[in-house]
Formats: structure tokens, C-alpha cells, sequence
């Protein structure tokens, strides 16, 4: 099984209010097998099988009190974002909303925005994990 690892990409000025909530480089990345998607940012998780992701795009800029410090939560369609960066992002839909924010997995998320260094290959690794 292949197993390909994503960095996030922190900006300096997102480092010391991830920090504050256990958001670190060592503790933040993405991994995608031939079977599933696993983000981890600081002690929040997303596991995912790949034939649950519908959609994958390239989006941002992002504000900055909307997205540093922790996993934040969109309230007006429960997407959950992992972004240690305003510039750029890769949004990841799923069919079926995925667990993330909640402890107990009460709180579903229908998508999840990763703030990864290498965007546009996330992208393509995606695409290719739903059309196997």
C-alpha cells in the first residue's frame, strides 16, 4: 500500500496561535493511502475512505481571525477547516459528512479545508484516489 504525506504550510504569523492549541508542524499533516484520507491537525483528526470524497479544489485567500489558532468550524455549513495559512487551501467534500471536531462524532462535517504545502498535489492525488 502507497502512502503519500502532505505538510501543512504554516505561516509565521499562524505558528504561535496554532502552538497555543497543540497545532505544531510535527503534529499537523495529511496522509493519503490507496484507500483513505487522514489529516490530523494538533489533536483534531479526519479519517476518511477515499470513495467517500466527491469534490476537490484549490481555494483561498483566507482571513486571518477565521482561521488561525485551532480547527475552526464554519457555522453556516459545518465545514471544518485545518488552514495554518491565509493564502491558499484545498476544500475536500465528502458524501457522507466525516467526524472531526466532536469527541463523541455528534458534530459531522460535509467538508474540510486543508492548508497543505503542496496544494495542487493534494489535488491530483485525490482526484486519482476517487477515480480508482
Amino acid at each position: 500500500m502507497s502512502t503519500d504525506r502532505f505538510d501543512f504550510a504554516f505561516a509565521p504569523s499562524y505558528r504561535k496561535p496554532g502552538a497555543v492549541f497543540g497545532v505544531r508542524p510535527d503534529t499537523a499533516w495529511v496522509e493519503v493511502t490507496d484507500t483513505h484520507l487522514n489529516a490530523r491537525y494538533g489533536r483534531w483528526r479526519v479519517r476518511t475512505p477515499l470513495s467517500n470524497i466527491t469534490s476537490v479544489e484549490i481555494t483561498g485567500p483566507y482571513r486571518f481571525f477565521k482561521t488561525a489558532g485551532p480547527a475552526r468550524l464554519a457555522i453556516t455549513d459545518r465545514g471544518l477547516s485545518f488552514t495554518p495559512n491565509g493564502d491558499r487551501g484545498v476544500l475536500i467534500t465528502f458524501a457522507t459528512p466525516v467526524r472531526g471536531m466532536d469527541p463523541f462524532g455528534l458534530l459531522r462535517h460535509p467538508e474540510l479545508t486543508v492548508g497543505v504545502a503542496q496544494p495542487e498535489r493534494l489535488v491530483a492525488r485525490l482526484r486519482e484516489g476517487m477515480a480508482g
